[in-house]
């Protein structure tokens, strides 16, 4: 699949992984719906994009919200073609004993329902059409427990679910389920693990993290033929071989 003239709906699209997926995707021809609650963000990535480009302002965490912003993408630019669940929070990192009830349902509304909402709202019209990628980025904390992370760990195991769930039951479809473990990458979230002293990923180093860009251009090479044996699974860019087949290194 080439992403030319397609259109990609992303989220959480106001920095970091999602703006850099934002500028890749554009820069291949596709045209870019951003999502983000930070209106003034996303309306200035896209105003630097360019008309193939919209910024659509979207909590993910309501149904609501997510159907609003694909109408839009579709009044724009047509059907999504590609979904990149890319939103999440990490914050406030805590242990479950003392977490406050609230901020922990909180940080599950963006990170597993905001999936789920944004899959259910293109899966209709994907299925419809014959086909669609869903995209999603999960982590090593879907599969092993994290001081502090019980929020983010759950919620990333429900997501790595939801995408075996799709390829499940859609497959046959033509919808393309792929997740994305990136790693540790160089976000403003990991400044917020940094500053929070908890556990071992607060005590790395800026440099052990990788550059948004290596995920964004996983994401664009995912799209093509080459993933097409990982549909269903979970793609890690701790892998040197998929770093190797992404073009990330030699």
């Amino acid at each position: 699949m080439t992403v030319s003239g397609k259109t990609v709906m992303i989220t959480g699209a106001s920095r970091g992984i999602g703006e850099s997926a934002a500028r890749i995707f554009a820069e291949a021809g596709a045209n870019v719906v951003l999502l983000a609650r930070s209106r003034d963000s996303i309306d200035r990535i896209a105003a630097e994009i360019g008309d193939t480009a919209l910024a659509v302002p979207c909590d993910v965490a309501f149904y609501g919200a997510v159907t609003d912003a694909v109408a839009a993408a579709e009044d724009a630019f047509g059907p999504v073609d590609v979904l990149i669940n890319n939103a999440g929070a990490v914050e406030p990192i805590s242990h479950l004993a003392t977490s406050d009830p609230d901020d922990w349902g909180n940080v599950i509304d963006i990170n597993l329902k905001g999936v789920y909402y944004g899959m259910r709202a293109v899966l209709p019209g994907m299925i419809e059409r014959g086909g669609g990628t869903i995209l999603t980025i999960s982590s090593g904390a879907a599969h092993g427990p994290v001081e502090a992370w019980s929020h983010y760990c759950a919620s990333k195991a429900g997501v790595a679910m939801l995408t075996r769930m799709v390829d499940l039951e859609n497959a046959k479809d033509g919808i393309r389920a792929i997740g994305l473990s990136p790693g540790t990458v160089a976000t403003q979230m990991q400044r917020e693990i940094k500053a929070s002293g908890i556990n071992r990923v607060s005590q790395l180093d800026w440099s052990d993290h990788i550059p948004p860009e290596w995920p964004a251009k996983a994401l664009l090479w995912m799209c093509g033929a080459e993933a097409e044996e990982f549909t269903g699974q979970e793609i890690s860019l701790r892998d040197e071989d998929i770093r190797r087949r992404v073009g990330l290194i030699e």
